[in-house]
């Protein structure tokens, strides 16, 4: 994937070299369960192999000492050839990145048996969370048993611009399922979801206002969809598809999202 990204980029500087060109990321910020050493451990692991292995690639021309040691029971890394990492880390014009929660993490001896809590959609780690257990935090979630947090994208967005060259970052995936139906008004009210865009919008707003170098934001998604793992089962959508008869409805959370760019913003809107 990596480096397919790379010579993607090279091939799209070779048609038009003035293209605006940016690579995207799943990134989840991950939280130890407790102070424990495994559990400590246990969030290094799953934040090196869901974070740091794809953006250290990118930003920085290197991947993580730690995660290659980690995977080295697995494989030598022979297919990391010469000249594959400077080719992967070729200067982008922005960084795309898709939130949607927070891992928390136990490295505690039974843990992996509650790694079905891990998110599954294609956001999810791509290891088989080896040793991990993926754990509530204590917060709200969605239907898709994601907790919901927006500090984590604060948290996330803060990190990039901390610890990687300095480039503009678009959020190019944001929002949460619930189980929509449509009500004997004819309309969809779906307020767990405007609370959620709201909250995220206003961690964007301070994100700028700190200095964060973000130009862009975008709600996943306009339309209920196919879902990677999911299929037609779960609902992001601000428009409700009645996969039956293909009838759109516009969801409350629609109306409030159009107010919302109407008005270019929420700071001083009524609340």
């Amino acid at each position: 994937l990596n480096l397919a990204h790379g010579l993607a980029v090279q091939a799209m500087r070779a048609q038009n070299p003035d293209s605006l060109i940016g690579g995207c990321v799943n990134v989840y910020p991950v939280t130890a369960a407790t102070n424990s050493e495994a559990d400590q451990d246990a969030a290094r692991r799953i934040d090196g192999l869901q974070n740091r292995f794809f953006l250290d690639a990118l930003l920085k021309g290197s991947y993580p000492e730690d995660v290659l040691a980690d995977l080295s029971h697995l494989s030598d890394m022979e297919f990391i050839h010469d000249g594959d990492l400077a080719t992967i880390a070729a200067p982008i014009d922005m960084l795309l990145i898709n939130y949607y929660s927070r891992f928390t993490v136990s490295g505690a001896p039974g843990g992996a048996a509650s790694a079905a809590a891990a998110p599954t959609d294609s956001g999810s780690p791509w290891i088989g969370s080896e040793h991990v257990g993926f754990v509530n935090g204590g917060r709200p979630v969605t239907s898709m048993g994601w907790e919901v947090d927006g500090s984590g994208l604060l948290e996330m967005l803060q990190r990039l611009t901390d610890e990687y060259p300095r480039v503009p970052l678009y959020i190019s995936e944001n929002g949460a399922a619930y189980d929509d139906v449509i009500g004997e008004d004819g309309a969809v009210h779906d307020p767990e979801r405007v609370d959620y865009i709201d909250a995220h919008l206003r961690i964007c707003h301070a994100a700028i206002e700190s200095g964060i170098p973000l130009q862009g934001y975008f709600a996943w998604s306009l339309m209920d969809n196919f879902e990677w793992a999911w299929g037609y089962g779960k609902r992001f959508g601000l428009v409700y598809v009645d996969y039956e008869t293909q009838a759109r409805t516009m969801k409350s959370s629609a109306l409030w999202y159009a107010d919302a760019i109407r008005h270019g913003g929420l700071l001083g809107r009524a609340q």
